[in-house]
């Protein structure tokens, strides 16, 4: 398996496997649309043709971006999949000069082992002005803010 940048053919499978978990609650629904004009952005790892994993990277302002839309098929959990994801993205940020990398997530324990530490979400204004202030959950976020520094 390896990880590779999505493309237009993926996005099906992208969709699917990020709306098992969104209707968990898990993570923000992504639309076609969105996937699609967000493609550069994502990174997919695949089983033979197969996704089984899926991470996106949105960069908020000048050093900072967040990892967004990270899932792992369920068949595939407890692989390291997730981690390889998050490392990927990392990567990726650094060469786009990116030296904070943030997820608002509910999996605080996964996020701290991949080097992320819980700040408080105002502490990030630019996801704040950006995202937060059009979420529907924004007077009451209970997703956990988490930052990791990469440069």
């Amino acid at each position: 398996m390896e990880i590779l940048n999505a493309v237009s053919t993926d996005v099906k499978q992208i969709h699917q496997l990020i709306k098992v978990y969104a209707d968990k609650g898990i993570v923000l629904p992504r639309s076609y649309l969105s996937l699609y004009q967000h493609l550069q952005c994502l990174y997919v790892m695949k089983e033979e043709g197969k996704i089984v994993g899926v991470a996106g990277l949105h960069v908020l302002g000048e050093d900072l971006a967040e990892i967004r839309s990270l899932v792992v098929d369920d068949q595939y959990a407890g692989n390291g999949i997730g981690r390889l994801l998050v490392n990927k993205v990392a990567e990726e940020a650094v060469k786009l000069g990116i030296q904070r990398l943030i997820s608002l997530t509910y999996e605080q324990e996964f996020f701290a082992k991949c080097d992320f530490t819980v700040v408080s979400r105002h502490s990030l204004p630019e996801k704040v002005w950006v995202d937060c202030m059009s979420c529907p959950k924004n007077d009451a976020c209970d997703e956990i803010a988490m930052i990791r520094f990469i440069a």
